[in-house]
């Protein structure tokens, strides 16, 4: 993109950007917070970018991290662009306008992708409309898979959240030369982005540096160390490397690439498996960061707002066929969610009788959604009255069997519903009010703390995002998690033991039907 001398520039601690005046806002991307994490950077945690002389364009966006493409049966809903180039700790600033004395709120913006794709470029993602309403926005590209999340006995863990950390201190030292006010920070994360937003507002070094947070389809959670260490070294064994750091990186990346996506295929929600995760380290994440918050040792004075979608599985079985095939597998895929969930028999039959009519994979579905998000935001809430307010994304796609499912809210959030990239998990036709209704609350929180409706409390009301006119209803799921709490749980296994990881067996009888149902990669 041919720079514009006419754009404004803005001067940051290492040298002047360029943007764009675009549609009455000020636009500046592909901005480096931190040196390229390459060359002896690679796996080492952020260090500062070089200064530069000049001034540096700031038209298109920079360089996304690298990842593997998304497999044919996500990828018709999911847009997830590549811009090429190891510069990739960049972020982008949208602004009313970088007048220093401006001190508007600022959103700060961490995409989904479980922590193995997405990036800061995806059109749904375009923070004009916040600008356009008086918050700031600022979106973040950060180290993925092995590159961020990778586990090795000789490089520090947690790379990739640590680079989220930089980006943090970058526009605590920054924003306020593009008219955002440092001291009235929210940040904001949507699945493996709301879980790494809950993992930094736990941290003791984010503190001063985030006002509110915003959890969208995700909980905070530390991952296993052995389930991270499982995909390195299945990786390891694959590529017939050591399990080291140093060794991946004599690696070509396009086979690491690869090897990471056939390793991680059945690492869905529902279907467990090894995955890339926030691990403990002893030092940005020093404790379980959902324990630390209920403690309330972490995240004094932050305001939350948290939620999901009705339907958020269906993301994770419609493609490929996956529906049909555990409604198929009946009391297989049943005991599979009970071993993901840590649960015996009472739970699923609770599930069962409070719907009916619903099939296998909706039980299933559910089941895993309340396990790894409802009851742990429930839990949040619970523990601090007064300054969490809970939503639920209930509109439908219009696109089939996708119901109101994971991520579809995104283009309501961002008023972007009209992008081509947000009718590809939408379908056609989404409503503008919804969009406005949705947006306007994100706005009024990023600047006020109180997004229009009741906080939590003991009535447990949630906002309902659906068709007709938002509402609240009082405790919309707690007849369902009302069952967790009053059954066992069930042991994790043992390490080394032969039930290698919740969900396997589940994983096993969906890779033995794939085939019937023609879902060659997930």
């Amino acid at each position: 993109m041919t720079a514009d001398p006419t754009g404004p520039v803005v001067r940051t601690l290492h040298g002047a950007v360029r943007g764009r005046y675009e549609q009455g806002v000020a636009v500046f991307r592909g901005i480096p917070y931190a040196a390229p994490p390459f060359g002896p950077r690679r796996f080492r945690p952020p260090e500062p970018p070089e200064s530069w002389d000049g001034v540096r364009d700031a038209g298109a966006f920079g360089p996304t991290a690298p990842k593997p493409p998304y497999s044919e049966a996500f990828a018709q809903y999911l847009a997830d662009p590549v811009v090429a180039g190891d510069d990739c700790l960049n972020l982008n600033v949208w602004t009313p306008e970088p007048d220093p004395q401006a001190r508007l709120p600022v959103l700060v913006w961490l995409h989904g992708g479980a922590l193995t794709r997405g990036s800061s470029a995806v059109p749904v993602y375009g923070g004009r409309t916040f600008a356009r309403d008086g918050v700031v926005c600022v979106s973040v590209n950060y180290r993925l898979g092995v590159e961020g999340y990778g586990l090795f006995p000789d490089a520090p863990p947690n790379p990739g959240l640590r680079d989220q950390f930089a980006a943090l201190r970058w526009v605590h030292d920054t924003i306020a030369a593009f008219g955002g006010d440092p001291g009235n920070v929210t940040l904001c994360g949507q699945s493996a982005g709301a879980i790494s937003a809950g993992a930094l507002i736990a941290a003791p070094q984010t503190q001063g540096l985030i006002r509110r947070a915003v959890l969208q389809s995700g909980a905070p959670e530390a991952s296993e160390r052995d389930k991270v260490r499982r995909m390195v070294r299945r990786m390891a064994a694959r590529l017939k490397i050591p399990a080291t750091a140093e060794a991946f990186a004599t690696v070509d990346r396009d086979l690491l690439l690869r090897t990471q996506a056939e390793v991680g295929r059945l690492s869905s929600p529902v279907l467990g498996g090894p995955a890339f995760g926030i691990v403990l380290d002893g030092d940005l994440v020093p404790r379980d960061p959902l324990q630390a918050l209920i403690d309330g040792e972490a995240a004094r004075g932050i305001d939350l707002l948290m939620g999901w979608t009705r339907d958020e599985y269906r993301l994770w079985l419609v493609p490929g066929g996956l529906l049909e095939a555990v409604d198929r597998l009946g009391p297989v895929a049943l005991a599979g969610a009970m071993a993901r969930c840590h649960v015996g028999h009472e739970v699923p039959r609770g599930y069962r009788a409070l719907r009916p009519e619903t099939g296998t994979a909706e039980i299933v579905g559910q089941m895993v959604t309340d396990h790894l998000l409802r009851i742990p935001l429930h839990r949040l809430a619970d523990a601090r009255p007064g300054t969490s307010y809970l939503y639920e994304f209930a509109w439908p796609s219009r696109l089939p069997g996708l119901g109101a499912c994971h991520a579809l809210e995104l283009g309501f959030v961002f008023d972007s519903a009209g992008v081509p990239e947000s009718a590809k998990l939408a379908g056609e036709g989404a409503p503008q009010e919804l969009c406005d209704a949705m947006h306007t609350a994100w706005v009024r929180f990023a600047a006020t703390g109180d997004p229009g409706w009741q906080a939590w409390d003991a009535r447990h009301p949630v906002r309902i995002f659906g068709e007709g006119v938002p509402h609240i209803a009082y405790g919309p799921r707690d007849a369902e998690i009302a069952l967790w709490s009053a059954a066992p749980t069930v042991p994790e296994p043992a390490p080394g033991s032969d039930f290698r990881a919740p969900g396997a067996e589940l994983a096993s009888a969906v890779r033995r039907l794939r085939r019937s149902v023609g879902a060659r990669r997930l």
